[in-house]
């Protein structure tokens, strides 16, 4: 897979980075790192779970506290990120994942990236086993589920990027602190393409498929703190709600995603700048807070040099591109980021059904034609989830198709079984959720 841009937390001050001469160098510039260009080989995924300290239900994490960062970092040990031990050696776990921290506490493996998704599947899982038994060995338990139904939203993690992030998302509305303290997803990443006409048959596939996928591993009905509401997917609903300009690009309109990506990019309003000096992560939020309605383009162009002081480089463009939050993010890979964390080891089947999907040109057109009446119906998906009879239907067909076209046995009766409980209307928890609200739209039967 190609490599990344630079993790929020490794990212926090300026270093010696390129200048950015023009407006189109920065857009060329984002093409370059933000889709690498190759044969598509490589499939990765990131998971996330709430955590408590101590006991907590079967179901989700109750009243039970957060665990103090004190006692996280010492249940890691030299696998702790750097957020929360400054001065760890922040190793990768033995099948090649990376732990990092969430600033409600939740944790992350970010995989290694494989060739092959069975592969990633094991490595991932033992890693995943192992980090449960770190944290259980200071009484800190990982909880699979994709919302807090219990807690009140609570910030850990004191950075700066943070501390500005919940005050721009805070004058709009009560989702920027749930997304970043309540919620949970299971990410998936596959290579961008072989060259800009895959991209962009890739970037829409992963696009139009997102609202039937969405819904077909659609497991959040509760969020404690959220506006009253029936909602498949609570988890979407926060990232859908937060910030139109940051996480919903128009991609509908975009022929050449590698260029309209670098153009959206520029215009998405700052959500903090660095500091440039090495105290920067130890600075307050004031110091880092954009001017309200600022875009980088603005930065870019000297509009800023008042308020900032100096001219943004390279290394604060790729930091800003860590700051946006659409459903695809381009990030060297295409990182998929619309799907609920899943019960258990659940989260082996949407790895599967990626890596099925982008497997072949074929595939991923057959992909697209199936899900193209859905394209764009994100509110629908995450609102009804499969109590939509034409999701449900673009869903059931889509995991079919994935089926067809797993790499092995075992991955394709996994993924034909959830075709089957999409079929039912069945979510990937609804043994643990009878007790909660339905979604359904008006008048339709599920």
């Amino acid at each position: 897979m190609a490599v990344t841009l630079e993790s929020p937390e490794s990212a926090g001050c300026a270093t010696e980075q390129g200048e950015l001469s023009s407006r189109a160098a920065a857009e060329a510039y984002i093409g370059g790192v933000c889709f690498k260009l190759g044969p598509p080989t490589l499939i990765g995924a990131e998971l996330e779970w709430l955590t408590v300290q101590g006991e907590c239900s079967a179901s989700g994490p109750s009243a039970a506290p957060r665990p103090q960062l004190s006692a996280l970092a010492d249940a890691l040990g030299p696998y702790a990120p750097r957020s929360i031990a400054p001065d760890s050696p922040a190793l990768a776990l033995p099948g090649g994942s990376r732990v990092t921290l969430e600033p409600g506490g939740q944790i992350e493996l970010s995989s290694a990236p494989y060739e092959a998704a069975a592969q990633l599947c094991d490595r991932l899982r033992d890693d995943a086993r192992l980090l449960r038994e770190l944290l259980e060995s200071r009484s800190i338990r990982p909880v699979s589920v994709a919302a807090d139904a219990d807690r009140r939203p609570k910030r850990l993690l004191q950075l700066p990027r943070y501390r500005a992030m919940e005050r721009s998302f805070g004058g709009i509305g009560p989702f920027g602190k749930l997304m970043m303290c309540n919620t949970a997803a299971a990410q998936v990443s596959v290579d961008a393409g072989a060259d800009r006409v895959d991209v962009t048959a890739r970037w829409t596939a992963l696009y139009a498929v997102g609202p039937a996928l969405l819904a077909a591993f659609a497991c959040s009905p509760v969020l404690r703190g959220a506006p009253p509401g029936a909602w498949a997917s609570q988890r979407m609903r926060a990232w859908l709600r937060l910030d139109n300009t940051r996480t919903r690009p128009p991609v509908l309109d975009w022929t050449d995603p590698v260029a309209a990506y670098g153009r959206w990019a520029l215009d998405v309003p700052l959500l903090c700048v660095r500091r440039p000096d090495g105290a920067a992560e130890c600075g307050d939020a004031d110091g880092w807070s954009a001017p309200p309605g600022a875009t980088f383009a603005d930065w870019l162009s000297g509009a800023l040099d008042d308020e900032v002081g100096r001219r943004p480089d390279t290394g604060d463009l790729d930091y800003h591109l860590t700051t946006l939050f659409p459903p695809v993010r381009a990030s060297g890979h295409l990182e998929v980021r619309y799907i609920d964390a899943q019960p258990g080891d659940a989260w082996t089947i949407p790895v599967h059904v990626f890596d099925a999907l982008m497997s072949s040109p074929s595939v991923v057109a057959e992909a697209s034609s199936i899900a193209a009446p859905l394209a764009g119906r994100w509110v629908d998906a995450a609102r009804y989830g499969l109590a939509d009879p034409d999701i449900r239907a673009g869903a059931v067909a889509l995991l079919r198709l994935a089926a067809e076209h797993t790499a092995t046995d075992e991955a394709a009766r996994a993924v034909e079984s959830a075709a089957e409980r999409c079929h039912r209307g069945r979510t990937p928890t609804e043994d643990d959720i009878e007790h909660a609200p339905s979604p359904r739209l008006p008048g339709v039967a599920t």
